[in-house]
């Protein structure tokens, strides 16, 4: 089978071997297969006869952050959501984000094919049919160079339409805020939002106020009803106060 080379290399894989346990000087070796002294040193250096990979040694994009990079593969892995998708959710809070430069950052993290839902594994009960409008709320961790950060994702049982914002905290002023520009961005009424029972969602069993719990204040002021997951378990069960 022939050799597979680069297009500039003036090596071939017996040449390198050669180079590798001669005993001569660089000079003598460069002279004798007509090339440069400086690629008889990096072979010499090499246990290795094949070309080494082109590029950077850590890949990155050119268009995104760090931080935005891990958000998108948290969204991704989250959702399970077809690349488009994927890309409409999360151009609201990454502006330079394109369809191209997202594909490109699914293949490095080796996510660019969804999983197979069907087969490997037994069925899973589906959902209740909801009207469009039911939106389900849940919080990402996501670990960065510089620390945590938290994703807000956002998904229409229904019609799967997604939102996302990537932030720095994750109490309650971030969710309630979060819902807000949700139902600013969402073309269409959102009549249900689900969520888990943690705090920045709802008040404690054991610390109720008198007065409502800011998320469920935005939820009452725009005419959603706010249902709570019952604990350990994905299905809306239990209603909130709002």
């Amino acid at each position: 089978m022939g050799q597979i080379l680069h297009g500039s290399a003036r090596t071939t894989a017996a040449v390198r071997r050669a180079i590798q346990h001669s005993e001569e000087s660089l000079n003598v070796l460069a002279r004798r297969y007509a090339i440069n002294p400086k690629t008889v040193a990096k072979w010499k250096k090499r246990n290795f006869t094949h070309d080494a990979r082109m590029g950077p040694k850590e890949p990155r994009s050119t268009v995104l952050t760090p931080e935005q990079e891990a958000a998108c593969v948290a969204f991704r892995k989250h959702t399970l959501l077809p690349l488009d998708d994927c890309l409409y959710a999360l151009q609201s809070s990454i502006p330079t984000l394109t369809r191209s430069s997202l594909h490109r950052l699914f293949q490095r993290h080796n996510i660019s094919r969804l999983p197979e839902v069907e087969g490997e594994k037994p069925a899973r009960k589906k959902f209740a049919q909801y009207p469009i409008g039911y939106f389900h709320i849940d919080i990402a961790e996501v670990r960065t160079e510089e620390g945590k950060l938290y994703l807000f994702v956002a998904i229409d049982r229904t019609s799967k339409f997604a939102y996302a914002e990537l932030l720095p905290k994750y109490g309650k002023m971030e969710a309630a805020q979060f819902l807000r520009n949700l139902i600013a961005a969402v073309p269409y009424k959102i009549h249900t939002i689900l969520t888990d029972n943690g705090i920045q969602f709802t008040h404690r069993k054991t610390d109720r106020h008198a007065f409502l719990h800011i998320f469920d204040r935005v939820c009452l002021e725009n005419g959603t009803e706010h249902r709570l997951t019952q604990p350990n378990h994905p299905g809306p069960m239990v209603k909130s106060n709002a």
